[in-house]
């Protein structure tokens, strides 16, 4: 890491400027701040903080430690810990913290807990145990966790949805097929089609069990999937019987075929030491499925997988947990953004020094023409983007793409010219035909898919969004007076963000927590592509932020509003994050003087804590809306000095012209 700056910049902040002029307490608050960050970057020149999931990830990890027989014991007990430690005080687990129990969630640390050596007697168990059976029991559980309780002989393989590995050879004409789901749906099935065609069973080598999660006995539970109420989803659940009596009838060849094609197509796509697809469950999926064909432990594409898992985990003196990803560039590209602001007040070397370094690990993450799914849909466009992990060449988002190209534009060094062209090229064409972009994929819409049995979580596409579309315009928005002919893109990206604007103003959030983050993503957007403070639908915008600011002068919005949409911009408490979103937003709008975006700066000075940085324990985005939160750690450090700086120097601005 780079050495400490946080003492150095905090005595610079009582000396005055090169102009003579004494700092004010926002300079001094800005200074404070600006330290711990750059002491957090790497030598390497990017950023990584920890991004923490709810309990069901590392309970997974234990789980599959059972479930090949290799079972790292003291590991076993750090993570136990941590689940002991998330426990609500009914019982059950949260998919976010301060939110209500998940049913699916709870039966998973529960179940890690008896691996771990928890008796059931135990009082936290006994606790859990109380509350699933109030819910209905184990049988109620989401796919995931079913298909989990199958493979380890929990509930019988009638208890999940028929996925046999003959999906694979499906033309792409058919209403199902790879290329019709999102990219984390893909890697995570792929895997699973084998798991689940040939039902696997795990090692479980203590032969725990936990069948009195269940109200009725599985074998005698007729109602798995009581929970499809829609007419579609029926009808896909009678095709989904038909196919099961059937399944005899497939010929061997066929199998063989369809196997060593969902083979070949995960082996493929393995992404060394960075893991298939880069996220947590899809190489759980295909370590299992190595383990099962029987590839040796010290096989070496095998140890590499492994060691992709748990580069994942983030082991403490106490306890320990496992991120679901990593997100090395989206952290950098964001940090760039904030020292860039930073930068424009005066010359700081630590900052240059800090800026070159990662501008130059940004430029190094960018992709060319390797091999990448996005290409079914886009197969002559060059390509030019960026992953969110360290490595993941086969899935490039625009989002990433638009963040780490923008901070390339900033730095307006000529040299890097030539990756901001591709990146530009890339994100024009990956436009959908409705104006919008989704994250990985151009057209990724096929919203029937979600009423099939598998996907109860409701994420198994990737259609067009209003915070990544309007992140695009932020770069389009800087390179259409070089390149005119992204006028086109950026006009129909204006009218899909019109017409996703929400009655009240706001807009969604579909990767941030959630109509703050939509609202605030679409305001930079249109900042960027000249739309003026006087729009309507900017006016709106600004109405419902203003009104959304709570006494303290701050803002914050609760995950529930995922569910409840009379909660949005909504929570019991302000956040250092939704305040630094809201008023960055109401600066893009042109709100530089207004009292409402100085009460937001006063609330952030008041909470800045004696290390620099902000305080928030909460889950501040959606892995999936309503099933999968995240916590960015780093959103703290970043987003609030972001804020500051961008204030202090639309003052300044405002005092020169």
């Amino acid at each position: 890491m780079f050495r400490d700056t946080t003492s150095s910049s905090s005595a610079d902040s009582a000396a005055p400027d090169s102009q003579g002029h004494h700092p004010t307490r926002l300079d001094q608050a800005i200074a404070h701040a600006r330290g711990p960050l750059l002491a957090l970057q790497q030598e390497e020149g990017y950023w990584v903080f920890e991004l923490e999931a709810d309990c069901t990830i590392p309970a997974e990890y234990i789980l599959m430690m059972h479930f090949v027989n290799e079972i790292d014991g003291p590991l076993q007990a750090k993570i136990a810990n941590f689940l002991r430690r998330h426990q609500n005080g009914d019982g059950s687990y949260p998919l976010f913290n301060g939110g209500s129990g998940d049913l699916s969630c709870t039966i998973k640390a529960y179940y890690a807990l008896k691996m771990a050596g928890d008796t059931d007697q135990a009082a936290h168990l006994v606790k859990a145990r109380e509350w699933i059976l109030a819910q209905g029991g184990a049988a109620r559980a989401n796919v995931f966790t079913r298909i989990l309780l199958a493979m380890y002989g929990q509930l019988p393989w009638r208890g999940v949805p028929f996925m046999p590995v003959e999906i694979m050879l499906l033309p792409r004409w058919f209403p199902f097929h790879l290329d019709k789901v999102a990219y984390w749906s893909r890697t995570v099935m792929v895997p699973l089609f084998i798991l689940c065609t040939y039902k696997v069973q795990a090692r479980n080598p203590h032969n725990i069990s936990v069948a009195e999660l269940f109200v009725t006995p599985p074998e005698q539970e007729k109602h798995y999937f009581s929970l499809i109420k829609t007419p579609l989803g029926k009808a896909i659940l009678a095709l989904d019987l038909i196919g099961r009596q059937l399944e005899p009838l497939i010929p061997h060849f066929v199998r063989r075929r369809a196997t060593a094609k969902a083979l070949a197509w995960f082996m493929e796509r393995l992404n060394g030491y960075d893991g298939l697809g880069g996220i947590f469950t899809a190489m759980v999926n295909a370590y299992e499925v190595m383990d099962y064909l029987g590839v040796p432990a010290d096989d070496a594409q095998r140890r590499m997988a492994k060691a992709a898992i748990d580069r994942l985990l983030v082991i403490k003196e106490d306890d320990a947990y496992c991120q679901p990803c990593v997100s090395p560039v989206w952290d950098t590209g964001l940090a760039v953004l904030v020292l860039q602001e930073l930068a424009r007040y005066g010359p700081h070397q630590a900052t240059q020094y800090s800026l070159t370094s990662a501008l130059s690990w940004l430029a190094s993450k960018q992709l060319g023409d390797e091999a990448g799914d996005w290409r079914r849909q886009r197969p002559d466009l060059p390509g030019g983007g960026w992953a969110f992990q360290f490595g993941n060449s086969y899935y490039p988002d625009v989002d990433d793409t638009a963040v780490a190209a923008l901070a390339l534009i900033q730095s307006e060094d000529p040299a890097f010219k030539g990756h901001i062209d591709r990146a530009g090229l890339w994100i024009a064409g990956m436009q959908s035909r409705n104006g919008g972009y989704g994250a990985f994929d151009a057209d990724n819409g096929h919203f029937y898919l979600n009423h099939i049995p598998f996907a109860d979580h409701g994420a198994l596409i990737d259609p067009p969004t209003a915070d990544v579309s309007a992140r695009c315009l932020l770069l389009l928005g800087k390179q259409v007076r070089q390149y005119p002919q992204y006028r086109g893109v950026i006009d129909r990206c204006l009218v899909f963000l019109r017409k996703a604007q929400e009655a009240d103003g706001s807009w969604f959030g579909r990767w941030g927590t959630n109509y703050i983050y939509g609202t605030w993503s679409v305001l930079t957007g249109f900042a960027s592509v000249g739309i003026q403070a006087n729009d309507p639908s900017v006016r709106r915008a600004v109405a419902w932020l203003k009104l959304k600011q709570r006494d303290d002068g701050g803002w914050g919005e609760d995950n529930r509003s995922y569910e409840h949409t009379k909660l949005r911009g909504e929570f019991s408490a302000s956040t250092a994050f939704h305040t630094s979103l809201a008023i960055l937003a109401l600066l893009a709008a042109g709100e530089t003087t207004g009292a409402e975006v100085a009460a937001g700066v006063e609330y952030l000075l008041k909470t800045q804590q004696a290390n620099g940085v902000w305080h928030d324990d909460n889950a501040n985005a959606p892995g999936f809306p309503k099933v999968f939160y995240l916590k960015y750690h780093g959103y703290n450090t970043y987003f609030p000095l972001w804020a500051l700086a961008r204030y202090r120097n639309s003052q300044i601005a405002a005092l020169t012209h």
